[in-house]
């Protein structure tokens, strides 16, 4: 099992980018570095056209081609940044399949994160505070969240989620005490996913 740390100096999508750095962790190989080698990989996911590759990432044809060729090599900041994006988004897709469906139907996932937990149930002694949980994540809560991440969800909508299943199997042991807790959790610090 592999685990994934999202710093607190990230930004607002700590949970995204867990998740997106999560899957990338199964991958068997890397994927490409070099602006000429994540050219030519796009350019096969463009079925070889470097007009629609131009497009998708925003600068001309002409540029396309000279990365392609070589001739240039190093990018500027955001042309790397979309090349490492687009990359690592249309990386190893049968690899990820199989990982989400592992996930989403017998695997659940690990999750360690460090946020401030809130309750409101009737009689809890807990006050919210800052705490680091490691808890599993049930396959039905795991695939929910995948099924929010593919259709593109926020932050805002992935948390709710989170802050549930980490509430059902941490809090309330799978239903079998603290009946009607709710836990939420704001401020992450830090955020680890693995499969």
């Amino acid at each position: 099992m592999n685990w994934i740390f999202v710093s607190s100096s990230r930004g607002a999508g700590k949970v995204l980018d867990a998740l997106a750095r999560a899957e990338r962790k199964v991958f068997t190989r890397p994927a490409p570095k070099s602006a000429k080698a994540q050219v030519k990989f796009l350019l096969t996911r463009a079925k070889g056209s470097p007009k629609a590759l131009a497009e998708r990432l925003g600068v001309s044809r002409r540029t396309v081609e000279r990365y392609r060729a070589g001739t240039l090599t190093t990018p500027h900041k955001r042309l790397r940044a979309a090349l490492a994006e687009e990359t690592e988004s249309a990386w190893k897709p049968q690899v990820r399949s199989q990982a989400r469906e592992q996930t989403a139907t017998s695997g659940g996932r690990m999750v360690d994160v460090t946020a401030h937990f809130g309750f409101t149930c009737k009689g809890s002694s807990d006050d919210g505070r800052e705490r680091t949980i490691t808890t599993a994540i049930s396959p039905t809560y795991a695939a929910q969240i995948l099924e929010l991440q593919e259709v593109g969800a926020t932050e805002e909508d992935l948390r709710p989620i989170v802050a549930k299943a980490i509430t059902e199997s941490y809090f309330t042991e799978w239903g079998t005490r603290a009946a009607g807790l709710r836990a939420d959790f704001t401020d992450v610090k830090s955020i680890e996913f693995r499969f």
